[in-house]
């Protein structure tokens, strides 16, 4: 394409803009709502598979040894649980901590829960996490078999249907997306639609001229992505605001795990730029071959 023909095409598509303000807006708004409502879905569903990686992180088995272990046993079970496939970390605690964690969780400062309970009867135990989430139940059963482990516990039945959700959540979120990106498609190019056919006679006429359909398409194109580009602009601007306010609140009223790292979020806001201009192509190239059979 050569600079002559480019420059004319986007002066085309300025007069169209010019002229047909009504539809331009009308295609500004559509396209501005269709991009908000896939932000919004998009957000939701990066914070809830946020959540839920941090709930399935936050898994961790707990292996239970048998009182009767001498320390150099106890190095030797620790030893033994590293060289399973899958462990990331293992952490000893011993029964004094243990104690000491659930004076804090239930007995508080009201009463000296060591002194009630006479004995410390907690056993010494090793916090294992899986380098994955998936690996906890294959990993515990291994746990299980080491000799001066006597006990394993990692929320059997919970666990395994933690991980069954999480995995619907993110199949239903991602069907929603998608069904998403189709109806802003539809809408975009009904839209688009509207402001071509009420220009249908011109193109008839470039047409009957010798005009090719690339040389039609052209300042349409140019058009549509602009105001596509426009109304993804508003609404990553109105998202953005929204969700910036949304973090400051939650984090001033209670904690709930948000994303809130500023490169996953201008990543979200670029993408969403970029796939408005893009369904500004799509609905374009939709509602214009139709017309182009002349």
């Amino acid at each position: 394409m050569n600079p002559g023909s480019l420059f004319y095409f986007v002066r085309e598509a300025g007069k169209s803009l010019s002229r047909n303000r009504l539809l331009s807006f009308a295609t500004v708004s559509t396209v501005a709502i269709s991009i908000l409502i896939l932000g919004f879905a998009l957000l939701v569903t990066i914070n809830t598979t946020y959540f839920m990686e941090k709930l399935e992180s936050d898994v961790e088995i707990i292996a239970f040894l048998d009182k009767s272990l001498t320390p150099s046993q106890i190095s030797d079970v620790k030893t033994e649980i590293k060289d399973i496939p899958g462990v990331k970390s293992v952490n000893f605690v011993s029964r004094d901590e243990a104690l000491e964690k659930m004076q804090k969780s239930f007995g508080g400062r009201e009463y000296d829960l060591k002194s009630t309970l006479g004995k410390n009867p907690l056993p010494h135990s090793y916090r294992i996490k899986a380098g994955e989430p998936e690996q906890v139940p294959k990993i515990a059963a291994r746990v299980k078999k080491v000799h001066g482990v006597y006990k394993v516990n990692y929320g059997q039945g919970v666990v395994e249907r933690l991980f069954k959700i999480t995995s619907w959540i993110r199949i239903i979120s991602l069907i929603f997306i998608i069904l998403l990106i189709f109806g802003a498609v539809f809408l975009i190019a009904t839209t688009i639609r509207l402001a071509i056919f009420a220009r249908r006679k011109e193109i008839y006429l470039m047409k009957l001229v010798g005009s090719t359909d690339w040389f039609v398409r052209w300042p349409f194109f140019i058009e549509g992505v602009t105001l596509a580009a426009l109304g993804s602009i508003i609404s990553v601007a109105i998202l953005s605001l929204s969700y910036g306010s949304l973090i400051k609140k939650m984090g001033s009223l209670f904690f709930i795990p948000l994303v809130t790292d500023a490169a996953t979020l201008s990543h979200v806001y670029l993408g969403l730029l970029i796939t408005g201009a893009l369904l500004g192509v799509i609905g374009t190239w939709i509602s214009l071959n139709r017309f182009l059979k002349v």
